[in-house]
């Protein structure tokens, strides 16, 4: 099915903004993807489970605590001062909160000794197989997670509706269980939409078969961009979750080794299938240029017959159309009849020839 040709114009970040200003200096770098900055508040342990919105700064920090576990997930990045002051609340470094303003960033980890600072982003494909990213930064400290997003997504619902849930693994285990969770639920979420880019590619390759769209080769370029950048993610995101898995901080236990290790497997499946699937563009690529050489070769085959069969009776025509008198035929009323005849015998030779070569 052929995809209406829309131009998106994609949003610029502009790192260039913060030239000459100093370490630690808060400026966002990138769009503006919600109307407004929010706070949600997760309180849990394995008595039970507190959610609620929280209506700013100030409750947050006269909030008492009911349970062992507080994950708060702050949503938009617009409000600057807001940002700082629960950062800061948590004892983010002046570096990470730069950070986490900054949406430009590559997959890493910091460790800041009391505190682990984690940088990633979550993916979503459009309908127009375009994909859009969102950064979600993690600070993990001692009985709590801090998680900011660009906006909000239904990628960690899954984990929200496990603490829901009245015995879940994740509310006997502590906050390093929690932070597992959710990049489990990142990566996992990227299945789907490798699953859903290589589906585009069996249906181009179907049209490639089958004809030569016009719009297959920029549906294919697409992809492979698309794909590229992925790639690009996913290759610091195996550095990032080896080093927290090797990683000798007190906030990681022993029981949750085990399952980043799972979550590393998980990304290297994904790595290796975008691999996978860069090949199979470059090869449905070269397959499109072919099938358009062989086209272009047949449409030629086409006019060097039709050219070289019609080229005698030119000749003829243009030898009897010279001004002497004294020529064969001109006089003869039969002559018109017998250069007809000639110049259709020659056709008709020529043209069994290209038949008996394969070439009509």
């Amino acid at each position: 099915m052929m995809k209406t040709k829309v131009h998106v114009e994609r949003p610029r970040k502009k790192r260039s903004r913060k030239t000459g200003m100093a370490p630690g200096s808060l400026l966002l770098i990138g769009e503006v993807k919600t109307e407004k900055t929010s706070l949600h508040l997760i309180d849990y342990g394995p008595k039970g489970v507190i959610e609620k919105e929280l209506g700013g700064f100030e409750e947050l920090s006269t909030y008492q605590r009911q349970h062992e576990i507080l994950w708060v997930n702050l949503y938009g990045l617009q409000d600057v001062e807001l940002l700082q002051a629960v950062c800061e609340f948590f004892g983010l470094h002046p570096l990470a909160i730069e950070d986490v303003l900054n949406t430009d960033q590559r997959p890493k980890i910091d460790d800041y000794g009391d505190l682990l600072y984690i940088d990633m982003h979550l993916h979503r494909l459009d309908n127009l197989n375009m994909i859009y990213s969102d950064q979600i930064s993690m600070a993990l400290g001692k009985n709590f997670v801090l998680s900011v997003q660009e906006r909000p997504s239904g990628t960690l619902e899954p984990v929200r509706q496990r603490l829901r849930a009245g015995h879940s693994l994740l509310r006997e285990h502590g906050s390093d269980f929690l932070v597992y969770s959710l990049l489990d639920a990142i990566v996992d979420s990227h299945f789907a939409i490798v699953e859903r880019l290589d589906e585009e590619c069996d249906r181009l390759e179907d049209d490639i078969l089958e004809g030569t769209p016009t719009e297959t080769q920029k549906q294919l370029h697409q992809i492979k961009r698309e794909t590229a950048k992925l790639r690009r993610h996913f290759w610091p995101l195996r550095e990032l979750l080896s080093t927290l898995q090797h990683s000798a901080n007190p906030l990681l236990g022993k029981e949750t080794q085990p399952y980043l290790r799972d979550v590393l497997d998980h990304v290297i499946h994904l790595a290796e299938s975008l691999e996978d699937l860069r090949e199979i563009i470059v090869s449905l690529q070269e397959v499109y240029f072919s099938k358009i050489s062989h086209r272009l070769n047949l449409e030629l085959r086409a006019l060097t017959v039709v050219t070289t069969t019609f080229m005698p009776a030119a000749l003829i025509a243009g030898i009897f159309g010279m001004n002497f008198k004294s020529m064969p035929w001109i006089e003869d009323s039969a002559g018109f009849g017998l250069a007809m005849g000639l110049m259709v015998t020659i056709a008709l030779v020529m043209l069994i020839a290209f038949w008996r070569r394969r070439m009509v």
